[in-house]
């Protein structure tokens, strides 16, 4: 059995997957990276966690598919015997304006929900039986502040990541010891944005996101990795948390100083 501890990053090839695998690999994972369509940008990923000294390897698979998520947990263990965490990247959207009720359907709404929330529990019941034999199990879903504010790209990507956060805290409360968290996050820099949103809308978000923000700032996907690392590898006595990680958006603006 591998020495080092072995994570599971479904969407790791981009975005806070890509960082959160790299963060992981940091401190001392063995990494097995996950991509639906990004098989370059995955092995990158891959390739950067070699030159740090650890092993990894990228593999595709569509977690909406039962049979991916389990073939996932069975290539960990092949090529390492064991899995002691999985962060839970991936995600699928839609970008239609919330005031266009007639811009989702039925099949819209399950797509997105086989991704975000069924492809989350099925890769959880794939890597629950190694993660208990872990002495360190650890899962962490990355969720979004639209869980909580109903803002985002869609409906159905809010009320997925709404649906996510319950199942969070039901698997933390089940599954101990085996620890379960997620993260919120804020606006995104990145090219998921960008491209659902094109960069005149991005850059008109990302001003937007940063005036009502608190600290000002967008989050970048390694601010969020640096959020994943510490749920996953130190905070022992922390699960079924719900972790906000937004710029202080749901806070807002501070009022100025003097202001009446």
């Amino acid at each position: 059995m591998a020495e080092r501890p072995v994570a599971i990053v479904t969407g790791g090839g981009t975005g806070v997957g890509a960082a959160s695998a790299r963060a992981l690999a940091a401190r001392g994972y063995d990494v097995l990276v996950n991509y639906a369509h990004s098989a370059d940008a995955a092995e990158q990923v891959v390739m950067e966690i070699r030159a740090m000294g650890g092993d990894a390897c990228a593999m595709q698979g569509d977690v909406a598919e039962d049979e991916a998520c389990r073939a996932l947990a069975e290539a960990a263990l092949a090529r390492w015997e064991r899995i002691d965490a999985l962060v839970h990247s991936a995600g699928v959207t839609q970008f239609v304006s919330m005031g266009d009720l007639a811009g989702q359907n039925a099949a819209d709404f399950h797509a997105i929900y086989a991704v975000n929330v069924i492809g989350a529990y099925q890769m959880v019941r794939a890597v629950e039986p190694a993660l208990r034999r872990s002495p360190c199990g650890a899962i962490v879903m990355i969720s979004s502040i639209a869980s909580l504010n109903g803002t985002g790209s869609s409906y159905a990507y809010a009320a997925s990541k709404g649906a996510l956060n319950t199942l969070t805290v039901s698997l933390a409360r089940n599954l101990a010891p085996i620890r379960v968290n997620a993260v919120l996050p804020g606006m995104i820099d990145g090219d998921w944005l960008r491209r659902g949103l094109g960069d005149a809308g991005f850059e008109q978000a990302r001003q937007a996101f940063e005036q009502s923000s608190t600290l000002g700032v967008i989050c970048q996907p390694d601010d969020i990795a640096r959020m994943v690392v510490p749920l996953v590898c130190d905070a022992t006595v922390v699960t079924g948390q719900l972790i906000t990680a937004d710029a202080g958006a749901l806070l807002g603006r501070p009022p100025q100083v003097g202001a009446r």
